[in-house]
């Protein structure tokens, strides 16, 4: 017969309770982290120009791209 069986225990309702924690902890760090990498580029313009002459298949496509933020 089994008489160690708890339910606050770690593989118990305790455990799961545990997981969950950390599981809300990563959720919120990683939110964070993206929070702040969308603020940091959200105001990083670009234009593009003479869009007529790009070709699909160019290794040159790049250099009709200009960052607006740095002119």
């Amino acid at each position: 017969m089994n008489d160690s069986r708890n339910v606050f225990a770690f593989d118990g309702l305790l455990g799961f309770g545990v997981a969950v924690v950390v599981l809300l902890i990563a959720l919120g760090v990683l939110m964070y982290f993206a929070i702040g990498a969308q603020n940091n580029h959200a105001t990083d313009y670009y234009d593009i120009k003479d869009e007529k002459s790009i070709k699909m298949f160019d290794t040159n496509s790049s250099k009709h791209i200009i960052d607006v933020k740095g002119v």
